[in-house]
Parts: C-alpha cells; structure tokens; sequence
C-alpha cells in the first residue's frame, strides 16, 4: 500500500491508507498549486 507522496515542491504528503494519500494530496494540490489536477491512479503512480 503506497501511503507517501513527495511533492516537487519539497512538500511530504502522509495519508492513513492509499484513499487518505489521495484526498490529502488534492487537497494540498487544490490550495498550493491551483490548476493542477491528478486523477487517483496518477497519484498513486507518484507516491511510495
């Protein structure tokens, strides 16, 4: 289960479980980087 995700932008994103990584990577994607939108299996694919 992929539960860590480093953004670019040098921000580490921890979610509980892979839904949690998820939703708190949209969030952090929604409020630092507007305009910038990855679907689930994109971020998935990015994380660790």
């Amino acid at each position: 289960m992929k539960t860590t995700l480093t953004c670019p932008c040098g921000t580490v994103i921890r979610g509980a479980d892979e839904d949690d990584l998820v939703a708190l990577t949209q969030a952090h994607l929604a409020t630092e980087h507007p305009g910038r939108d990855y679907d689930r299996d994109s971020i998935l694919f990015m994380a660790t």
